[in-house]
């Protein structure tokens, strides 16, 4: 799991090439100037490497530790547990930096909430820092949303979670993408005591970057 690139909504220019009428170029603007009624889109994505499968949810609002957790939830409700109905543990792959860093006190807090939720034992595994591009999802994901969506302009955002849902591969890739209006508000603060609740136990190599967080219920 990681976050794409964040994304201008508008007639903005988008590189790369697609094929048009001679003397029908794509209008779009010279400079990269938010417009305030469409702004920026965050996609976080979630791949599933055994089934070739991807999910991206389309955010509006801030990227938080939040908005990561709440992106595995709609995967899992709507791709992953109609396929794994007897899973008990969830292994996530994730980067050490961002919204979804190891050091992040939300980002544990919301999956405990996840993890009560499901009843599933979230095991992660960080990146160590400097290895971003070791995560598989650069390379079997969101590189292949980036060549699908070239040379095309991303002016809504129905435009762009349907260029994300028609991302295909010759080997199968599958892509389900969904906008996600829900605002989250940045700088949310989590005390001692939320902290104390969170029940994570260390894994033995690495605890501050592998571990696994249980149900409470």
């Amino acid at each position: 799991m990681d976050t794409k690139k964040k994304e201008l909504v508008g007639d903005f220019k988008n590189g790369g090439r697609e094929l048009r009428l001679k003397g029908d170029p794509e209008q779009v603007r010279v400079h990269d100037f938010v417009i305030p009624e469409l702004g920026r889109v965050t996609p976080y994505g979630v791949y599933d490497v055994g089934k070739n499968r991807g999910w991206v949810s389309v955010g509006v609002d801030h990227d938080t530790a939040t908005f990561a957790v709440e992106s595995i939830r709609r995967w899992w409700r709507s791709m992953g547990k109609p396929v794994y109905r007897q899973a008990q543990r969830l292994l996530i792959t994730a980067d050490s930096g961002g919204t979804n860093g190891s050091r992040v006190r939300l980002w544990k807090l919301e999956l405990q909430k996840l993890a009560d939720e499901t009843g599933l034992h979230i095991s992660v595994c960080h990146l160590p820092p400097g290895t971003s591009k070791w995560n598989k999802i650069e390379h079997r994901l969101f590189s292949f949303i980036s060549q699908n969506w070239r040379g095309k302009p991303l002016v809504s955002h129905e435009v762009i979670v349907n260029l994300i849902s028609a991302t295909t591969t010759q080997t199968g890739l599958k892509v389900r993408a969904k906008l996600d209006t829900n605002s989250y508000p940045p700088g949310a603060k989590v005390s001692k005591k939320q902290i104390a609740q969170i029940n994570i136990r260390p894994d033995s190599f690495h605890g501050e970057w592998n571990y696994t967080i249980r149900p409470n219920t």
